[in-house]
């Protein structure tokens, strides 16, 4: 029987530029729908499922036009909620060479979803019929009316046996106070969790943990067991991503579970669009724990699911278990007839 697997986060409008043409050279944009949580959502439907989305959206044509999307991707509607004008927008400028990507973000504090309350969802029933529930650093950035309804759902997923994810992604632009603005509010999403997707900087600058290691993989191992210990965590996963002078990436996927690291293959590969593959890599790390895959599979499958986001357009993920399987035993289709 398919696994419910809900996220909670926000529906943003995302705007490309064409090719790779900065903002202030074109006159057109291409628009989407995304955020964490739809990314996540909707790999987990395409991995065989239920994704479901808890968001609220503007009761108005956009609104109406993101559902369309979300549809589309797989998603549920049950827990989508309808409210306010406005939808955060994030504008696209894809990177080349030894120009980085660049995302500006517009809007975001005064839509549906960040000023929605706890009483705008129906948090009992959710909670009842969820077998995981995926949160996100991002969101947790936002506003404080929203830190509370994620921390409620989780208290109440937890309650009813589900299983909480947390993703720390943090990003610097949302805290105003910075790490230490964070600390506390990760610290309690880290208590609450069972599955965590952070790294050896999470634990550093966000946490305030010390190391002796010079190394990020001496940093990792030395403070992702710690970080397991201290806040009773089952598993912990992530990724290590470098970028090559010929614009490709190197990954490597780890998890930690049990109290021993996992780690998956050094994977190489062109990038077509980088945005998302890091929900592609949780989503499976989660399909790995829900089907019962030796973390050594697990790891492999995240890490082969994270390089195939890469090679689509848009933010969202949409290889299926099949499509993954097959590129982990390395075989390069041709033409599919």
């Amino acid at each position: 029987m398919p696994k419910r697997i809900v996220a909670f986060g926000e529906v943003m409008m995302r705007l490309q530029v064409p090719g790779y043409e900065l903002l202030s050279q074109a006159n057109t944009l291409q628009y989407s729908f995304s955020g964490t949580g739809v990314n996540v959502a909707s790999a987990m439907t395409k991995l065989g499922h239920d994704g479901y989305l808890v968001t609220m959206l503007p009761d108005n044509p956009l609104g109406d036009s993101a559902i369309s999307a979300l549809q589309r991707l797989g998603i549920g509607r049950d827990y989508i909620s309808r409210g306010g004008k406005y939808m955060g927008m994030y504008f696209l400028e894809n990177g080349f060479g030894q120009r980085a990507s660049r995302v500006t973000y517009s809007n975001r504090l005064e839509s549906s979803f960040n000023t929605a309350t706890l009483t705008d969802y129906d948090m009992d029933m959710i909670s009842e019929k969820t077998d995981i529930i995926h949160f996100c650093g991002i969101t947790l950035a936002m506003a404080e009316n929203v830190r509370e309804s994620m921390k409620v759902l989780a208290r109440k997923v937890k309650e009813q046996g589900g299983t909480v994810c947390f993703d720390c992604n943090y990003r610097p632009s949302l805290w105003e106070g910075g790490y230490a603005d964070a600390k506390p509010h990760y610290e309690e999403m880290l208590s609450l969790a069972d599955i965590v997707m952070m790294n050896e900087k999470d634990a550093l600058y966000i946490l305030g943990m010390k190391s002796e290691g010079s190394t990020r993989e001496e940093q990792l191992v030395e403070l992702i067991p710690e970080v397991a210990k201290r806040f009773k965590i089952q598993s912990i996963a992530g990724t290590h991503r470098s970028i090559n002078s010929d614009n490709s990436h190197t990954l490597r996927g780890y998890i930690y579970k049990e109290e021993t690291f996992y780690f998956s293959d050094i994977l190489s590969f062109s990038v077509y669009d980088r945005i998302g593959s890091g929900d592609a890599y949780t989503s499976g790390i989660l399909h790995g724990e829900l089907l019962g895959y030796s973390p050594e599979k697990t790891v492999r499958f995240a890490a082969v699911s994270g390089m195939l986001a890469c090679t689509v357009v848009g933010d969202t993920p949409l290889a299926t278990e099949k499509e993954i399987l097959s590129a982990m035993e390395g075989k390069m289709e041709d033409i599919k007839r």
